[in-house]
């Protein structure tokens, strides 16, 4: 059974930054793809980022330009760093990865991120 690890939240001024990371506990060249999705109060869960397996990334129009999705082959972690942030980013994240194998989800437990001053 695959699990992800997050860390990394917590409550942060509007403008400010944040780092959440993600650690598999398996290599993450077993995954087709990682990412990281948020739900807002009373809101669907939205994918934010994503990180295909041969590096190609995907964002959200509404973080374009400010956050950046990354991976770490060796210490099989994700990462997402979040700049000039907004009361709209506040909600919990969560991590994601896509089985190679047979398309499956796993998801980790989530992280809140907190926008307000």
């Amino acid at each position: 059974q695959v699990q992800l690890v997050e860390s990394g939240g917590g409550l942060v001024q509007p403008g400010g930054s944040l780092r959440l990371s993600c650690a598999a506990s398996e290599s993450i060249f077993s995954f087709s793809a990682t990412g990281w999705y948020r739900q807002a109060p009373g809101k669907q869960r939205e994918l934010v980022a994503l990180i295909q397996r041969d590096g190609t990334t995907n964002y959200a129009d509404s973080v374009k330009g400010r956050f950046t999705i990354s991976k770490d082959s060796g210490r099989n972690t994700v990462s997402l760093q979040m700049s000039s942030l907004k009361s709209a980013d506040t909600g919990v994240y969560y991590c994601n990865a896509r089985a190679w194998s047979d398309s499956r989800n796993y998801w980790g437990q989530g992280t809140q991120v907190t926008v307000s001053s």
